[in-house]
Order: C-alpha cells, then structure tokens, then sequence
C-alpha cells in the first residue's frame, strides 16, 4: 500500500477529487494547508500599505491506495493540478505498513 500526499493550489480541489473518483479512488482526507517553497510568498496591497504574504494558502490530500494503483494516481493528480505556473504543488508517495477500518477491523488493503 502507498500513502500519497499532495499539496496543490486550492482551486483545483474540486477538479482534482473529480478525476480521482473517475479513476477509482473511494475516498481521500483534505486539510487547508500553508507553505512555501520555491514561490517564497509574495507582496500585496491591502487599505494601500504593501505587506508580504510569506505562506501561500494550498490544500493538502492524503490518499492510500493499493501499490498497483499509486502510479495513476500521481498521474491524475499532476495532470488535473498543473496550472504551468509556480506553485503548483508538490506529490510526495510514502510506504504505508498498516491501514485498520475503525467500524468493521478490516485491515490493509480490505481497509481502503
């Protein structure tokens, strides 16, 4: 099983968790996130006094998938996320030792 971690603009959510479920993924946790990476926050203008804004706003989705499917998954995230512009997000995929069903105890892959 994979854990896969995606940071991506916050207007491609809907988008995103659309071509996730067209694909088979059954279900993903989502947090509003904040961060910086190679972007390193911008300035704006607010009531007329310039300030930095150092943490862009991005959204965080958590999904666990089977190892077979991890590599379409990041597919369809990169594909439906790009914007071809700075801060598009990062995709990190992590080995997932364990996943229990709270309400039934299945466990790993009967799990997801």
């Amino acid at each position: 099983m994979k854990l896969i971690i995606a940071a991506i603009k916050p207007f491609k959510l809907e988008e995103v968790r659309e071509a996730l479920t067209s694909i088979g993924v059954r279900g993903m946790m989502v947090t509003e996130i904040k961060g910086f990476g190679s972007q390193s926050g911008h300035t704006e203008i607010y009531r007329g006094a310039e300030y930095a804004v150092n943490f862009v706003p991005k959204v965080k989705i958590e999904i666990a998938v089977a190892a077979s499917m991890a590599e379409q998954v990041v597919e369809t995230i990169q594909q439906t996320a790009k914007t071809e512009k700075i801060g598009d997000g990062k995709i990190f995929v992590l080995d997932l030792e364990q996943a229990v069903r709270v309400r039934t105890g299945e466990t790993n892959e009967d799990a997801l």
